[in-house]
């Protein structure tokens, strides 16, 4: 389990506050990786990321037990600001697709009985925010995590790297919502050019 909270901790500034920490997570029965990023600023630190495996053994509804636990101990623990999961996609194999959305589901739930909201994404998106290239392979989107982060401590897991670029991707995802967002200064000049655009009949001449 890689878990440079320590070290991030040392770096802060007394009483500095991360302004969000969010909570990755890539869903699995057999394998469900995490990832815990914190964001000050411009900066973006690891806190923890890991891969937690299942009994194969296992009867299915205990590991959807498992998952919400282990989910519920890692808000606890790191009391995230908001969840960003991967979403389920679709495959031909439809009783691995309901496990999977079942597994997702319980991890959702784990989060909302926290009041924490929930964004999804599908594994295209993360693999384009990450990488520029949304048909990226997992070691393409391992590899470029260092960089983003600043920081060689990733675990080997592509589970748990693949929880981590969920987490990014959601990071990255707020700001850009953040910077199309129009100011008080302009909304107003924007909306009335868009109706022009969108409404030209609807405009009389001088």
């Amino acid at each position: 389990m890689i878990t440079p909270e320590a070290e991030a901790t040392k770096s802060r500034r007394p009483g500095q506050q991360a302004e969000r920490i969010i909570l990755g997570i890539d869903p699995g029965t057999t394998v469900m990786g995490f990832g815990v990023i914190e964001v000050l600023g411009r900066h973006v630190r690891l806190l923890e990321a890991d891969a937690i495996r299942f009994p194969a053994g296992d009867d299915h509804a205990l590991k959807l037990r498992a998952i919400f636990r282990h989910v519920v101990q890692i808000i606890e623990r790191h009391k995230p600001d908001e969840l960003a999961i991967e979403a389920q996609f679709f495959g031909k194999n439809v009783q691995s697709m309901l496990k999977l959305g079942r597994a997702q589901g319980v991890a959702i739930a784990a989060a909302l009985q926290h009041d924490i909201p929930v964004a999804e994404y599908a594994p295209k998106r993360v693999k384009q925010s990450i990488t520029g290239r949304g048909a990226a392979t997992k070691e393409q989107v391992a590899a470029m995590l260092p960089g983003l982060l600043g920081t060689k401590a990733l675990p080997k897991s592509m589970d748990a790297t693949d929880a981590v670029a969920v987490a990014l991707c959601h990071h990255f995802a707020a700001g850009m919502a953040a910077a199309a967002r129009p100011s008080g200064g302009t909304r107003r000049k924007n909306d009335w050019g868009s109706f022009i655009r969108n409404n030209p009949q609807r405009v009389k001449g001088a």
